[in-house]
């Protein structure tokens, strides 16, 4: 019986090789998966539109992936659970949207692609050692803004001594853009007022802390302070202290007086490009981190029902180079 039973064991080994089903092939199918895996750390517009722009690239380039679509709710412990479920889901492609996301996937994948989109400085977060290469497993698109640039915007629609700036003392990309503004306000001779906060609920009462000490404020690409920007314009609006922000998607429902930066959206075409150059076979190490260096990925909103209400006008200079204008609480796109 115990020979017979051996035997008809083989014959169904040998047929399921045969048929494809061996522990070679389970692996190679795996390893193959049609899962891309995405992690944000928040949902706001920015992000989410990051998101949007990686799916419809590769869908347009005729991929056709499904997607696992996690937010970590601005949680680390969350970003660390998400990483590890892409791993051991052995997603095709694991892709973060913003610093603390791209740290966790990298910090626990090793053995398949990591992509990282809208990091401000892949290098200073221990993503890569260099811009010129990436590392590894590793690459990815930056989103490193020009915070020198975005304060003498708003310099020139006021006259500022004072600057205040909030930011998440827990994410990299923010401590390191504070830090440039920091020594774009000592170069251009303004006071630097700072405050920290640990997560968005902080926002409010962090702008309450120093809104009376301060001419305007500078709101960055960091994403606890963006998912609480409301907020954080509420007290300004109220102290009649205008907003200059870094991001124009997550600007065009909320005051501020203006914002200058990237469309996010055509940073998740290019994100979804770079992810095909992988799938293509391009190693991620030799692939260079990309920067949005094309005009038409920069966008300049400007909100003139703000601008009235503070007393404040935009010359006709700055309204010709604006792509997007708020009036009478209208967005229109030029």
């Amino acid at each position: 019986m115990k020979k017979n039973s051996l035997h008809i064991m083989g014959v169904v080994v040998v047929l399921m090789i045969a048929l494809g089903f061996g522990l070679g092939s389970c692996a190679q199918e795996t390893t193959e998966s049609n899962v891309i895996g995405i992690s944000k750390i928040v949902s706001h517009p920015a992000l989410d539109a990051v998101e949007q722009g990686i799916q419809d690239e590769l869908a347009e380039l005729g991929y056709d992936f499904r997607y696992d679509l996690q937010n970590a709710n601005g949680e680390m412990t969350s970003a660390a659970s998400i990483a590890n479920k892409f791993r051991s889901d052995r997603v095709r492609i694991a892709i973060g949207i913003a610093t603390p996301t791209s740290q966790a996937l990298v910090n626990s994948i090793e053995d398949f692609p990591v992509i990282y989109s809208a990091v401000t400085d892949p290098v200073d977060a221990g993503l890569v050692d260099s811009f010129d290469r990436g590392r590894g497993n590793v690459t990815g698109v930056s989103d490193l803004t020009p915070v020198r640039e975005q304060i003498e915007f708003l310099m020139s629609l006021k006259d500022i001594q004072s600057l205040g700036h909030v930011y998440s003392s827990g994410e990299a990309n923010a401590v390191r853009l504070a830090r440039l503004a920091r020594e774009a306000a000592e170069d251009l001779g303004i006071r630097f007022v700072e405050a920290t906060v640990t997560n968005s609920a902080e926002v409010r009462s962090a702008a309450q802390s120093i809104a009376g000490q301060v001419d305007g404020f500078y709101v960055s690409t960091d994403n606890t302070v963006v998912s609480a920007l409301s907020a954080l314009v509420d007290v300004a609006n109220g102290a009649g202290i205008p907003v200059m922000s870094a991001d124009p998607s997550s600007a065009e429902e909320i005051g501020v007086i203006a914002a200058w930066g990237f469309d996010y959206y055509n940073m998740g075409r290019a994100t979804g490009r770079l992810v095909a150059r992988v799938l293509e076979g391009e190693k991620p190490e030799d692939i260079p981190t990309v920067f949005m260096t094309d005009p038409q990925d920069i966008d300049l909103l400007i909100n003139k029902d703000v601008a009235a209400s503070l007393g404040l006008r935009f010359s006709e200079d700055i309204i010709a180079m604006a792509g997007s204008i708020v009036e009478n609480g209208v967005v229109s796109r030029r």
